[in-house]
């Protein structure tokens, strides 16, 4: 496992960079319509920190109203989906596992939303799945 202190990421054209200083809190694999549409994929795979431990080298994420209360941000420049957070919750800050320099250095714990799974997509994993989120199992 990556210490925290190695655990930056950016987008796809390096127009954002980014450093964390700890190890996520969490993870998951989401598979809500939202995140479908926004990253264009099945699921996004998203790793949660406190947001005062999630500090931009480069750049910083441009955030599109998903929701009332959800925003997502992105790279103005090559479009990648980057992070996700909440204005319910704004001590916490979302980023995308993908956008890991090291994707290996941090993996989802359980599913969420499988509800909107696609009947093709199958998750040959053992970790915890919940039909909505965890909350509402």
């Amino acid at each position: 496992m990556k210490t925290a202190e190695q655990l930056q990421g950016g987008c796809l054209c390096g127009a954002l960079r980014y450093k964390v200083s700890a190890q996520p809190f969490d993870s998951d694999y989401c598979h809500c319509s939202q995140c479908q549409k926004s990253t264009g994929a099945m699921a996004a795979c998203w790793m949660d920190f406190k947001a005062d431990q999630v500090t931009w080298l480069q750049g910083s994420p441009k955030e599109y109203a998903s929701s009332d209360t959800i925003r997502r941000g992105f790279c103005q420049h090559c479009g990648t989906s980057i992070t996700y957070r909440s204005t319910d919750y704004p001590d916490y800050y979302t980023l995308s596992i993908a956008s890991l320099d090291d994707a290996n250095a941090v993996a989802p714990r359980y599913h969420i939303y499988t509800g909107n799974q696609p009947d093709w997509l199958k998750i040959a994993d053992d970790l915890p799945r919940y039909r909505q989120s965890r909350s509402e199992g």
